[in-house]
């Protein structure tokens, strides 16, 4: 069984990629083994007392970015399960890619310009320089 991610940030960039995976499904001669990844941002510096509700706010974010791509993937009959880390998004989706030992990634790439990109970066340029998987970019 094939094990693909797929990053959703609730973007139209990760739909399309969703959108992607959907219609490469017929394709397999097995059921694929789909997983979602959603990345929150972590609250900068250490605040005391506030540390459950800062769950259930990443959580209830992560939710929010995950449920389009969750109705597509419903309404294609295809089964995933979904996931929702805190952290820097390049990082956390290159350890969840090998804590899972996935097979594949599909991407939506994002569409910044050549000069933004290169100074700024993408969690798409870091996660292509920081795995040994195949990924496939979705524009």
């Amino acid at each position: 069984m094939l094990k693909v991610l797929i990053p959703v940030d609730g973007s139209a960039n990760s739909l399309r990629a969703v959108e992607y995976l959907i219609a490469q499904t017929p394709l397999f001669k097995e059921p694929l083994d789909v997983h979602l990844l959603n990345v929150q941002h972590a609250f900068p510096g250490t605040v005391r007392g506030v540390r459950a509700e800062a769950e259930k706010f990443h959580h209830d974010e992560g939710i929010k970015a995950l449920a389009a791509a969750r109705q597509l993937l419903d309404a294609a009959g295809v089964n995933y399960t979904y996931h929702i880390n805190v952290g820097d998004a390049a990082e956390s989706i290159c350890q969840f890619i090998k804590a899972q030992n996935l097979d594949q990634v599909i991407m939506g790439r994002r569409g910044m310009g050549a000069v933004a990109s290169m100074l700024m970066g993408s969690v798409t340029d870091k996660v292509l320089h920081l795995v040994d998987v195949p990924i496939v970019l979705v524009k």
